[in-house]
């Protein structure tokens, strides 16, 4: 493993091979890492071939290095903006015309009262 590879470095490697875990990476200096699935980007990755194919050319951000078991961390999401999540629409609740629906407790306190004085 090259030493020129540092935590946090930015580098532009080339996918190497895909598992259904991560992808690995070539890096400039005959090095390889694996950026695992869910560093591929940001939100859920089902099926990784939908994202990345091999021989691609990514940019990724190196996580963590453990020199002892040769292995590089990569992600791919930590070089891109995270994109908000599309706008939910508002989900209509169906009352039946007999519920009473939603009432505020400044509206039902009394009723309470009421009905708390019956129970003695």
């Amino acid at each position: 493993m090259g030493n020129q590879i540092e935590q946090g470095q930015i580098i532009t490697g080339k996918v190497t091979g895909i598992q259904p875990y991560g992808a690995f990476v070539a890096l400039d200096n005959g090095t390889q890492g694996l950026v695992h699935i869910s560093e591929i980007t940001h939100g859920f990755v089902k099926d990784i071939h939908e994202h990345l194919q091999v021989g691609e050319e990514v940019k990724v951000k190196v996580m963590s290095i453990n020199k002892d078991e040769g292995k590089i961390s990569l992600s791919i999401r930590a070089t891109e903006e995270a994109k908000p999540a599309a706008a939910q629409p508002a989900r209509r609740l169906k009352i039946d015309e007999n519920s009473e629906g939603f009432n505020t407790l400044k509206d039902k306190l009394q009723e309470w009262i009421d009905q708390s004085g019956e129970n003695k």
